[in-house]
């Protein structure tokens, strides 16, 4: 498996949802390469970088799928293919 990387982008944002939208839209735009995990999305303020906040649900489900919608949703989790 070849070795993980992380990309940081600073942005601003008015409050933790704002960001996350930000973030989610910027991760879901780049899906269609095939090295972008966008359900590994976080996010954090500039000056706590250590306390990161997920974006996507991503739960494991049945089959080897995540769930794609937005972190702590209403409603029953919708499934992706994994790659």
């Amino acid at each position: 498996m070849s070795p993980r990387w992380v990309a940081h982008l600073p942005f601003t944002a008015a409050d933790l949802p704002a960001a996350q939208h930000f973030a989610g839209t910027l991760a879901r735009s780049l899906t269609f390469l095939p090295e972008v995990d966008a359900g590994e999305t976080t996010v954090s303020a500039e000056d706590e970088q250590g306390v990161r906040h997920r974006v996507f649900c991503d739960l494991p489900l049945d089959g080897g799928r995540r769930c794609v919608r937005r972190v702590e949703h209403d409603g029953d989790c919708t499934a992706r293919r994994c790659r």
